[in-house]
């Protein structure tokens, strides 16, 4: 990731981005090497990275009955096998299957996510419907990606069955060398018949050994993209794009964040800490969310357990109801920040929100700190 941009902003002393500032704090050096992105999301080349082995059983090796018990019992048992192996066939179709199906799926919506962050580059008017269109369809692959993942889990579970079965049958065909009546064919057709039962077990192995990995490979797919598609939609309602790097700060999402704590406001007891950004809104319209998201990314890549305190600061005026009228719209700008973060993928059960008032503060303003 391209961080050095980031790491200017943060060792100067304040730089000032519309209305919102970043401070310097050394708790936040540069992390340098890393992946590039000029979109900000996975590489659009790329889909997750799904195995490609064919799982195609072979025939079952044919053997003239005898006539014997024995020999009963391996006709039996080939049969048994040659129908393993039909099973064994069918998960694989449906493997490759479900794997041609996210390939194609990945790779549509890859085309549609570098078509919106395209526009967002050069500048979008906020909600842009053409955008808004592209976002919804983008965000329909990805939940089929993501009901495939629960079909190959579902197939995950066949294949387990399936293995115990071949696992049984091996451990009955290697039983049926003690039984008595057998003659020395029978014998050879039981060796050929382990030998091809055991090949089959170790096919079935390998199956499942790659489908899970498939399942992992995929389902870390979908939570990476799915959070890249958070960052995105702020973006596009926006009309800016977001951060520099591949990462966002939906990555750190959680199953417990999924929808907005309650906001809190309290008393603020800062002490001497320095905040991460300041956002002045001393006009109309301030433009905060490139530093907010840049600050609060550079946060997290440092310490991916931050949690922050968002601080509605306001003027201390003469009368009390000055005071209280600039408390009033310090707060409501603290919940505007609030819910920008939240759009941009930062779980609200990471952040604080509290108010106090600065005798030094020249207008109302929002701080963000480090908790």
């Amino acid at each position: 990731m391209a961080f050095s941009q980031i790491r200017a902003l943060l060792m100067g002393s304040a730089l000032l981005l519309g209305g919102c500032s970043f401070t310097s704090d050394s708790l936040f050096p540069s992390l340098g090497g890393g992946d590039s992105s000029s979109s900000g999301m996975t590489d659009p080349s790329k889909g997750p990275a799904l195995g490609t082995t064919n799982f195609e059983p072979g025939p079952v090796t044919p053997g003239a009955p005898t006539g014997t018990f024995v020999g009963r019992k391996v006709q039996a048992f080939r049969g048994d096998l040659a129908a393993l192996k039909t099973i064994i066939s069918q998960r694989n179709a449906t493997l490759q299957g479900l794997r041609t199906q996210t390939v194609r799926s990945a790779a549509s919506y890859h085309e549609l996510v570098g078509a919106i962050n395209a526009r967002l580059q050069v500048g979008s008017t906020p909600g842009n419907p053409i955008l808004v269109a592209n976002l919804r369809k983008a965000q329909e692959l990805m939940n089929g990606m993501n009901a495939d993942v629960s079909k190959l889990s579902q197939l995950s579970t066949e294949v387990s069955s399936d293995s115990a079965m071949a696992a049984y049958l091996l451990d009955s065909v290697r039983s049926s060398y003690t039984l008595s009546g057998a003659i020395e064919e029978d014998h050879r057709q039981l060796r050929v018949l382990e030998d091809d039962t055991n090949q089959t077990v170790v096919l079935i192995d390998r199956l499942l050994k790659e489908l899970n990995a498939d399942i992992s490979r995929q389902q870390q797919y979908v939570t990476n993209e799915r959070a890249n598609l958070n960052v995105l939609s702020a973006s596009v309602q926006s009309g800016q794009m977001y951060g520099n790097g591949a990462a966002s700060l939906a990555s750190v999402r959680s199953s417990s964040s999924s929808d907005a704590a309650p906001m809190r406001l309290s008393s603020a007891d800062l002490g001497d800490r320095r905040p991460l950004v300041v956002i002045r809104f001393d006009r109309a319209n301030v433009s905060y969310e490139q530093a907010l998201y840049q600050a609060v990314q550079q946060s997290l890549e440092r310490r991916p357990d931050a949690r922050f305190d968002l601080v509605a600061v306001s003027p201390a005026k003469v009368s009390p109801g000055q005071t209280a009228l600039g408390s009033n719209s310090a707060r409501r700008n603290a919940e505007t920040v609030m819910r920008s973060l939240v759009g941009m993928g930062l779980p609200a059960d990471r952040v604080e929100m509290s108010a106090m008032t600065n005798p030094q503060a020249r207008g109302n303003e929002v701080h963000l700190y480090l908790h």
